[in-house]
């Protein structure tokens, strides 16, 4: 009967006695007068995101092609590659696609494609000659843009793609820009 009476007691000094290690263990010293600036990403460690080369990011490959065929993938899904891939293309290319492969993704999207001259004789630069965009699902792992001639055709020179990601073209959609040239098509005889 006696022991009865001291076990509560045992497990109050226990008790009392673990918690004194665990108060021990948290004050752990500060270290005073640190700059907020080490404790952030530090601007010269960090790499600049350049908008004007091709996207990075959630994009695994993205590249520019004569055409894309479709495949079925490892899992058994539908994937889409590029065929003859190239930045160069004759003035009588009937389309011009960007075909792209992403990372996981966990919600639905749009990718935009907005083509305009960059060196085109008679066109101004940022006028835009050709555009499409494309409903990302969910399961989907890739797609592809396709960019049709503008009337009268492709012009030689050079171009340049906008690529934006989100629900709508805006000053915060653009993930990068991809580019190609359009040469003077070979007369056969």
């Amino acid at each position: 009967m006696v022991s009865g009476i001291y076990r509560p007691a045992g497990i109050v000094i226990a008790a009392l006695l673990l918690w004194s290690d665990v108060a021990a263990a948290e004050e752990l010293p500060l270290t005073e007068n640190v700059p907020i600036s080490e404790f952030q990403n530090r601007t010269q460690d960090a790499e600049a995101y350049d908008f004007d080369a091709p996207p990075q990011g959630m994009f695994r490959s993205i590249t520019l092609a004569e055409d894309f065929e479709e495949q079925l993938g490892f899992q058994r899904t539908h994937e889409i590659v590029p065929v003859r891939p190239t930045e160069r293309f004759a003035a009588d290319t009937s389309a011009i696609f960007i075909v792209f492969s992403l990372h996981q993704h966990y919600q639905g999207f749009k990718v935009f494609g907005r083509c305009m001259p960059e060196q085109v004789a008679g066109v101004a630069p940022g006028t835009i000659v050709s555009e499409d965009a494309m409903h990302v699902a969910l399961e989907d792992e890739s797609g592809y843009l396709k960019l049709s001639p503008p009337p009268g055709g492709w012009k030689p020179g050079r171009y340049k793609v906008e690529i934006h990601t989100g629900e709508q073209v805006n000053e915060m959609s653009l993930m990068g820009t991809m580019r190609f040239t359009i040469v003077a098509s070979q007369v056969k005889k």
